[in-house]
C-alpha cells in the first residue's frame, strides 16, 4: 500500500527526521569535539599495537665498490633461523642502472647452514629482463631493483646461516651494478 504525503504518520516522521538533521548539523561541532579524544586514543592504541609486531624477514644489501662488481668481491650475509615450523623464501636483491649490458646474471650462491663445515655451491642463471617487456624489476629513474626468488619456500633448520654471493659473468668487473644482497622472508 503506497504511503501518501497526507498521511499523518509519514508527516510526523518527516518532521522528526528534519528536526534531528538540523539539530545534528547545529551541534555537530560539539559532537565532533566530544568524540575526538576517544578517536585519537583508539587510533594511537591501534598504531602502537601494529608497530610492535616483528618483521619476519632478513634483508641486507652491500654496496658494490665503484659500481663495478669484481668476481673476487664476494659479499657474505649471516642470519639466524629460530622458527623451524615456518617456510622461508630466499631472494637475491640486485640494484643496477639502465646501462647494465645483460638480460641475466650468473651467480654462484654459497650456503653454509648449521652444523656444516663447508658451504654448498649453487650456480644460478637469473633472468633480469626480456626483449618484449624490458627489465623485470621495480625502477625509479634509471635505477632498477630486482628481488628474485631463488627457490621454493622451504623449512630450514634452526641455527646460523651464511650466504655468499659470487658473480660469474664473463665481463669482469661487471659494470653498472650498485648493490647485491639477500632477502629471506618467513611465509
Amino acid at each position: 500500500m503506497p504511503v501518501s504525503t497526507a498521511d499523518p504518520v509519514f508527516t510526523a516522521c518527516l518532521c522528526l527526521n528534519r528536526t534531528l538533521y538540523l539539530w545534528a548539523m547545529k551541534h555537530s561541532k560539539r559532537i565532533y569535539l566530544f568524540f575526538l579524544p576517544y578517536t585519537l586514543c583508539l587510533a594511537i592504541s591501534v598504531l602502537s599495537l601494529v608497530s610492535c609486531t616483528t618483521i619476519d624477514l632478513y634483508e641486507k644489501t652491500v654496496n658494490i665498490p665503484g659500481h663495478a662488481w669484481q668476481n673476487s668481491f664476494r659479499p657474505t650475509f649471516e642470519f639466524v633461523i629460530k622458527d623451524t615450523t615456518a617456510l622461508y623464501q630466499p631472494y637475491l636483491v640486485l640494484r643496477h642502472n639502465e646501462k647494465y649490458n645483460f638480460n641475466n646474471i650468473y651467480i654462484n650462491l654459497y650456503i653454509q647452514g648449521p652444523g656444516q663445515d663447508t658451504a654448498q655451491k649453487f650456480p644460478l642463471d637469473l633472468s633480469l629482463a626480456t626483449n618484449e617487456k624490458g627489465w623485470k624489476a621495480t625502477g625509479m629513474d634509471d635505477i632498477y631493483e630486482h628481488r628474485i626468488g631463488l627457490d621454493i619456500p622451504k623449512r630450514l633448520k634452526a641455527g646460523n646461516y651464511k650466504f655468499t654471493l659470487e658473480q660469474i659473468m664473463r665481463e669482469n668487473p661487471l659494470q653498472h651494478v650498485f648493490d647485491a644482497g639477500v632477502r629471506v622472508e618467513k611465509k
